[in-house]
């Protein structure tokens, strides 16, 4: 598997999360490759000076053609890392970075993830996570290092303009929950709602 680091569309480097993309073996049968190993995994977090994050929680989604879901995230006693894959279609996966005393603090990375590509995003806690649906439907599985608690989660608006978010065009109108639309903007965030 090889493991990159993610730059802004500006080229500057966030610490933090990761893009995995595996081995894939392939022939006119088909293809097999490990999505998952946890002696990998816990290589992979030491060589990026991150501490090793146990999974407890798999989830699933299933969206239609323009659903975007996020921007979310879990403060503490709860954040959630994220290790996400699209098992079917095209998505666009996105991290904002939400440390009080990062670098980076408000600046995002994203990335497609494909059936095709079988690229994976690990997002760790200190961020928050979205998606937008690309192709007709998308299928998206993610790892979370805790439990989800309704008590600790947070949303920040999608297309807020401190964010700058470029997401691609997806060829019909976005579709988003009740509780996106009216997500806050960065700027109406207090320092409670970030991680120290």
């Amino acid at each position: 598997m090889e493991v990159k680091q993610l730059s802004t569309i500006e080229g500057l480097t966030i610490q933090g999360p990761l893009l995995l993309q595996p081995r894939v073996y392939g022939d006119d049968r088909g293809f097999f490759f490990e999505s998952w190993n946890q002696l990998y995994w816990n290589e992979v977090m030491d060589q990026n000076c991150q501490s090793i994050c146990p999974f407890v929680q798999d989830n699933h989604s299933r969206s239609v053609q323009g659903v975007l879901r996020g921007l979310h995230y879990q403060l503490p006693p709860n954040p959630q890392g994220k290790l996400v894959r699209c098992l079917v279609g095209e998505i666009f996966d996105v991290a904002v970075d939400l440390r009080l005393d990062s670098e980076t603090k408000g600046l995002w990375v994203g990335r497609i993830l494909t059936s095709e590509n079988k690229n994976q995003l690990w997002i760790p806690a200190g961020f928050a996570h979205g998606f937008l649906t690309l192709s007709t439907s998308a299928e998206v599985h993610y790892k979370t290092t805790d439990f989800w608690n309704r008590d600790c989660e947070r949303s920040i608006r999608w297309n807020d303009p401190d964010l700058s978010i470029a997401w691609p065009d997806c060829s019909v109108p976005i579709t988003l929950s009740d509780k996106d639309k009216s997500a806050p903007f960065l700027k109406e965030l207090n320092e409670k709602q970030f991680f120290s």
